[in-house]
């Protein structure tokens, strides 16, 4: 192939894009539609979640999956070209990944879809393997975490490993038409289909880097529409499929440095791609050309894993604060409400189980706010984390209450230092899990761990 064109609808399943802009994009003819299920941005809630415990998220979930689903299956299925979906339901464990497929089994029969092949490439790493590479010395901290304990591997809900393009490359050379896998390399998902034809692995995961948060490395940019890269042999180009949406040098530089600790080096699965000759073209006034990625292998493979426990559960009460005598005093107001809440609850570490944030002063950098000058107003999020749920909300409740009636100097009244826009004003939020494994895993096999199983979907 001279070429090969690679669309990315969406910068996660779930997000929406225009129809107009995929049907745009569909008139291209792309070889491949790639796009990532998941993120570890909403935090680990997502990948600790215990079945049953909050359907109301799940099933509005499974609502904007089945809205983007419907018409990329359709797309796929009416041009016979691969769909492929990475970090399926959104953290990539088995959980995830089978709710995932459900689905798309569900809409490719109702929708009347031609019989297809469907790959599903699992990620959710059993324990006892993960105890066996730690016995071996196979794993290591990735950046400034701890090391790794069997006690930690023995708490976690589960486990899931970041794959690379292998399993999906193996699953594409399988004649698998759609794939649903769970946690994945972002760019993983579109590079593997150039893997496969033999294009350039350095431009085509710095292809894949740019297109996995759809439209987001376009002026304006949005995570909710539709983008095509197209790779050759010694670059690649990248366009929105949206008129109203330009990629400029500026836009798909910027997006090349996104999430990245290192803006020369692209880790992932197996190595990184090295950016130090990168070059970035307006080819015209809405596309760009990019030039120079080199793959540079590590000499032994690793994957990442990832690892969430339960810690608690959480309730929180949001209230503002206005009057300027509370204002000049907060800091106290703060303190004396700790100290009152930490002798009604004497058991509790209230380091670690109360937390309340000054929005409008240091409500976002806390302690690293370098300009923590209160305004007129504030807002304040309490929140208290306990081993129950309803200890939690007895704590959060009592906090709640010492404030709003602690006296001050300048007070003219007894009491109503808060307004609290919400009835109740304590709001149970359920589970609190915390990443607890963040850690690179040596592979010798970079498909091994992840197992690909086949079936037929469609009518």
């Amino acid at each position: 192939m001279d070429e090969l064109r690679i669309l990315s609808p969406t910068g996660i399943l779930g997000y929406g894009f225009p129809p107009q802009s995929l049907k745009n994009g569909m008139e291209r003819a792309p070889h491949v539609i790639g796009v990532d299920g998941g993120s570890t941005d909403g935090g680990p809630y997502y990948l600790g979640i215990e079945p049953g415990i909050a359907s109301g998220r799940t099933e509005a979930f499974r609502d904007f999956l089945r809205r983007d689903l419907e018409p990329l299956l359709t797309a796929s299925s009416d041009a016979s070209i691969p769909l492929i979906i990475g970090s399926a339901g959104f953290a990539g464990a088995d959980l995830h990944l089978f709710g995932t497929v459900g689905l798309v089994q569900m809409i490719a029969a109702e929708l009347g879809l031609k019989r297809r092949k469907m790959a599903t490439i699992r990620a959710e790493i059993p324990a006892q393997v993960v105890h066996a590479a730690l016995t071996d010395g196979r794993i290591a901290p990735l950046g400034p975490v701890p090391n790794l304990t069997h006690a930690d591997v023995d708490d976690a809900v589960r486990i899931v490993a970041q794959m690379g393009v292998e399993p999906i490359a193996e699953a594409l050379r399988s004649g698998a038409e759609v794939i649903v896998a769970g946690r994945a390399n972002d760019p993983s998902i579109f590079a593997a289909r150039a893997v496969v034809d033999g294009f350039d692995k350095g431009l085509a995961l710095h292809m894949a880097k740019i297109l996995e948060c759809g439209a987001i490395a376009c002026e304006p940019g949005s995570g909710s529409d539709v983008l095509l890269g197209t790779l050759r042999e010694d670059h690649f180009d990248i366009e929105a499929m949206n008129p109203e949406r330009r990629a400029t040098v500026r836009s798909v530089a910027a997006h090349t440095f996104y999430e990245k600790s290192d803006p020369t080096r692209l880790y992932g699965p197996g190595g990184h791609v090295d950016l130090s000759d990168v070059r970035f073209e307006q080819l015209t006034p809405r596309v760009v050309r990019v030039r120079g990625s080199q793959w540079v292998p590590d000499p032994i493979y690793r994957v990442k894993l990832e690892g969430a426990r339960r810690v608690g559960f959480r309730t929180i009460a949001i209230a503002g604060l206005r009057d300027p005598a509370a204002l000049r005093v907060l800091d106290e107001l703060l303190e004396e409400t700790r100290r009152q809440t930490a002798e009604r609850f004497p058991e509790l570490n209230l380091d670690t189980a109360l937390h309340i944030r000054v929005y409008g002063r240091d409500g976002v950098m806390g302690a690293l706010e370098p300009t923590p000058v209160t305004g007129h107003e504030v807002g304040l999020v309490f929140e208290a984390v306990a081993q129950t749920q309803g200890l939690a909300t007895s704590l959060c409740g009592h906090a709640r209450s010492v404030l709003l009636h602690l006296g001050f100097e300048g007070r003219w009244s007894t009491a109503g230092n808060l307004a609290m826009p919400f009835s109740p004003q304590d709001i149970p939020a359920g589970p609190v899990y915390g990443f607890h494994i963040y850690h690179l895993m040596e592979a010798t096999d970079p498909s091994s761990l992840f197992p690909i199983d086949y079936m037929e979907i469609g009518v």
